[in-house]
């Protein structure tokens, strides 16, 4: 059948895949039927040289340690932002007002195992685990022409079915929110070529602007095989001490399930809830919580900013968005979900996630197109954010 409408962004498709789970049309309009040729596209971002904007006074000033097995040469590639916000660089530290130095530490391919060793010491005092994503946008759709109950998982399964993850952020945080010292932050950045590797456009784009070097993805990035082996002995999975804290992350746990598993989502929604119960069985969705209280709207960054709580590090990477979610989850857990005692009561959002399942936040009217559209424009790669959800 036909496509109904333009699609709201170009697709890059390097090679075509025969066979998927459901029925997908890649939305293209005749305009840009070379862009779905087999032939890989150049890369041509269109923001290169743009700077990232940040919320907060700190987070404008960081503090890049050296560079690992980098040339120093300038590359198209290597950076869209401020040179300080490029993830090729060992890590990031900021000095916050109170005069505490925290670390966004970046890792790759050569220091993962490290890394990974000094996590799973960390979880032990520090369990609350904020996790966001980067991943290359959305890319296809399910056939539906009449409202199918099951049509988000369908569309979050066919994407992440074809692409690839291109960062996870974890950070770390004891019982009462407090940041690990020193460096509460890691960020993995997972081998991701764009020669190769399937994507849409604009959110390559919102990825260069934001200091995302695809030019170290390709030569230096981590193994997702590698990294689900190391995930799955770590303690953070299997586990129900850590909980696991997200802002609207659906597409976030799918990509983590497909790296633990190496294996495509499963075909419903049920057996995907029994399958994400099975590695995260305690998670916290931000964006399902604030659809319990009262006067609480828009993204993450928006929630964030109602809340009185800083951005730390550059928007859309994915260390950065998840101090942010870590830090949003406890100043709104505090607010708005205590008990008697004055702990924080997490009964009512427990287990949950924002969209899926059977909650009160699950679509129940019938989708039209031009929804379902507007839908998928929403996702663009970067987990959660303001501009994202």
């Amino acid at each position: 059948p036909r496509p109904r409408s333009p699609p709201p962004y170009p697709i890059h498709r390097p090679q075509l895949r025969a066979a998927l789970i459901f029925p997908i049309i890649v939305q293209y309009s005749s305009a840009m039927a070379s862009v779905l040729s087999m032939e890989s596209p150049p890369f041509r971002p269109r923001n290169g040289a743009g700077t990232v904007s940040a919320s907060s006074s700190f987070a404008m000033s960081p503090t890049p340690h050296h560079r690992n097995n980098r040339s120093g040469e300038s590359s198209p590639l290597s950076h869209g932002s401020e040179e300080g916000y490029s993830n090729a660089v060992r890590s990031y530290s900021f000095q916050t007002p109170s005069g505490e130095t925290l670390e966004i530490r970046n890792v790759w391919k050569e220091n993962v195992e490290e890394e990974m060793a000094i996590i799973r010491e960390l979880i032990e005092t520090h369990p609350y685990v904020a996790m966001d994503t980067e991943f290359p946008g959305v890319v296809a759709r399910p056939v539906s022409e009449t409202y199918s109950p099951d049509f988000h998982y369908k569309s979050l399964k066919c994407n992440v079915d074809l692409l690839k993850i291109i960062q996870l952020g974890l950070t770390f945080a004891d019982e009462h929110g407090n940041y690990a010292k020193g460096c509460p932050c890691w960020q993995f950045n997972f081998m991701f070529n764009l020669n190769d590797d399937m994507f849409a456009q604009d959110s390559i784009d919102l990825l260069v602007t934001s200091g995302i070097s695809f030019e170290d993805h390709a030569t230096r990035g981590i193994d997702p095989l590698h990294f689900g082996e190391l995930l799955m002995v770590s303690g953070l999975v299997l586990n129900d001490r850590v909980k696991w804290v997200s802002f609207h992350s659906g597409y976030d746990y799918a990509y983590l399930l497909k790296v633990l598993t190496t294996q495509d989502l499963p075909k419903d929604e049920k057996a995907f809830f029994e399958l994400l119960k099975t590695y995260f069985p305690t998670i916290y969705d931000i964006k399902y919580m604030t659809s319990l209280c009262d006067g609480h709207f828009g993204g993450l960054q928006r929630l964030a900013d109602d809340l009185n709580c800083p951005r730390i590090g550059p928007e859309h990477q994915a260390g950065s968005d998840s101090l942010l979610t870590s830090v949003t989850y406890f100043a709104l857990a505090n607010s708005k979900f205590t008990n008697e005692k004055g702990g924080i009561d997490d009964k009512k959002y427990l287990n949950e996630l924002y969209g899926y399942g059977s909650n009160h936040t699950v679509r129940k009217a019938p989708i039209s197109h031009s929804n379902s559209n507007s839908e998928f424009s929403k996702t663009n790669g970067s987990g959660d954010s303001s501009s994202v959800h």
